[in-house]
């Protein structure tokens, strides 16, 4: 549905009638260029009362992850008020913790065996525990921070050999903050071991660098204890990945870098209150969900576009990926029946994007609305005049209003969220803000947000494969004779996965882990596979 053509007044009342402004914080919201109507603002005021509802009863205590038994309190992390009676001491405590951990290493009270003090911090995690802190680092860590920080996000050995390397000598003065719920998820215990051997073989003890955040009775825990590890801080296990960076998994990192973790909490604290008015008008998570259902006709069927027009928020587009794609991307809806939800989120920075993709968002394949993130302020401190009266500052801003203008010209719809500055507070707002936004909306098309079925599913497949990996290595290493790959995935007892025993092989040969290839590989099943020690007799 396309809105009809507004002459440039009924357009400025529209953008008037429906403009979401937080005076506290700043922060406007605009749903114009989205072209529903009041007919379907009338036919969602059912669903959204439920979705209040829900929201009321997450926030209260209520069961809403039923796969894990599992509450759901993310919001109470910026107001213990709001948790159960029960939860609220660990809450504090541990910001109270995180406060003195991070004045005792500032002081350096708390220091590495080798150095005077720590000068860096490398975090090791993945996904949520990764995703949060790179954003909220990218986004306000100061230009000459107090600790800087590296990421090892993943399990690809030559990532984690550039950033060791490029540590280089400072590795004797780097905090290593190691993060996992369970202590068992692969990636983070793989660079955790990678990082380690590192440290032994340059004669440097890790135990006197690690910090452990995982919950209680973890392997991790129990890892930390056993060796002695500086601190570990808590995760809960009624904060999932993807909305942690309010506990000590994003809190610690951004802590350590000199960023005002109060205020962070403060401004998510604020932009709360604003999403819990059960009014879809006077509330601005409430406008985004209804926007988005009525963009992807409540089924995902338009892409989420994020251009923030600051360089400093790169990252909020791969942050919001994981965000809404992992919450709302669901095989069944609440009552089992198969829906395929989802919304697929992309996007760079503005003005990069208009050298890049907006070509085709204007007139290619009209899959997508758009979100612009505007930041008022440019810049701290005038800014120089590159011709009369025009600064970069303007250049910027007028590419977005070009780019949005152009997009509506030919009926692509957007969002413009329009924030006054960069600063913890309004960082802190903008995650709330999709966080709610997120929780109404799975509401709205009845998905369960807070599991990740798919997720573990992936595991559980790359888990099966590794054990595949093994038997292949030792059926190879007792064969007397080369085999082909028919013998040998049927002697591992996997006749029906040929393809998997290949592409293993072919990795282990790859790496020179002891395997050889014989024949022709553009035709795989002509292959012999031989242990390297068997090949060569």
């Amino acid at each position: 549905m396309t809105l009809p053509t507004l002459t440039p007044q009924q357009l400025w009342q529209r953008y008037q009638d429906w403009l979401y402004y937080n005076e506290p914080l700043g922060i406007y919201l605009d749903v114009s260029r989205i072209p529903f109507d009041e007919g379907f603002v009338e036919q969602m005021q059912p669903k959204f009362a439920k979705a209040f509802a829900d929201m009321e009863a997450l926030e209260a205590g209520a069961i809403a992850n039923p796969d894990e038994n599992r509450r759901v309190g993310h919001y109470w992390l910026r107001n213990p008020d709001l948790a159960p009676a029960d939860l609220r001491p660990e809450i504090t405590t541990t910001l109270n913790q995180i406060e003195a951990f991070v004045q005792q290493v500032n002081s350096g009270t708390i220091r590495p065996p080798e150095a005077p003090r720590f000068t860096d911090v490398l975090s090791i995690g993945i996904g949520g525990s990764a995703l949060g802190p790179q954003f909220v680092s990218e986004a306000l860590a100061p230009d000459v921070p107090p600790m800087a920080i590296t990421f090892i996000d993943n399990t690809d050995p030559a990532g984690i050999d550039r950033v060791i390397n490029r540590m280089g000598d400072r590795l004797k003065s780097t905090l290593v903050i190691v993060t996992s719920k369970s202590g068992g998820t692969p990636e983070t215990r793989n660079g955790m071991l990678e990082v380690k051997r590192v440290f032994q073989a340059r004669g440097l003890d890790f135990s006197k660098h690690a910090v452990g955040i995982t919950m209680q009775g973890s392997k991790m825990d129990e890892l930390g204890h056993a060796e002695g590890w500086l601190a570990e801080f808590p995760m809960f296990d009624w904060v999932g990945g993807r909305t942690s960076e309010m506990s000590a998994v994003g809190l610690l990192a951004a802590a350590l870098q000199g960023i005002d973790i109060h205020a962070l909490l403060e401004g998510a604290k604020v932009m709360d209150e604003a999403t819990r008015v059960p009014d879809v008008r006077k509330n601005p998570a409430a406008l985004m969900a209804m926007a988005w259902y009525f963009a992807g006709n409540g089924k995902g069927e338009k892409d989420m576009v994020i251009l923030p027009y600051k360089d400093s928020l790169l990252l909020f587009s791969r942050y919001l990926q994981q965000l809404v794609m992992e919450s709302l991307g669901k095989e069944k809806d609440l009552d089992g029946n198969i829906v395929h939800q989802g919304i697929a989120v992309y996007g760079n920075k503005g003005s990069t994007d208009q050298h890049a993709y907006v070509q085709q968002l204007r007139e290619g394949i009209p899959n997508f609305f758009a979100t612009f993130i505007e930041v008022l302020r440019d810049r701290q401190g005038p800014s120089m005049e590159l011709e009369p009266g025009v600064t970069t500052g303007d250049y910027l801003n007028g590419f977005l209003q070009g780019t949005r203008q152009a997009l509506y010209e030919n009926h692509r719809g957007s969002i413009t969220v329009t924030v006054p500055i960069v600063n913890p507070r309004t960082v802190g707002a903008l995650i709330a803000l999709y966080e709610r936004a997120v929780g109404l909306y799975a509401s709205l098309v009845n998905i369960n947000a807070y599991h990740q079925p798919g997720v573990e599913a992936g595991k559980k497949a790359a888990a099966s494969l590794l054990e595949l990996q093994q038997a292949i290595l030792i059926t190879l290493r007792e064969s007397s004779q080369p085999l082909d790959l028919a013998t040998l995935a049927e002697r591992v007892g996997a006749s029906d996965r040929i393809e998997s025993v290949y592409l293993i092989v072919r990795h282990l040969e790859a790496n020179d882990r002891g395997i050889v290839l014989q024949g022709d590989r553009a035709q795989p099943s002509s292959l012999h596979v031989a242990t390297r020690q068997l090949a060569a007799v």
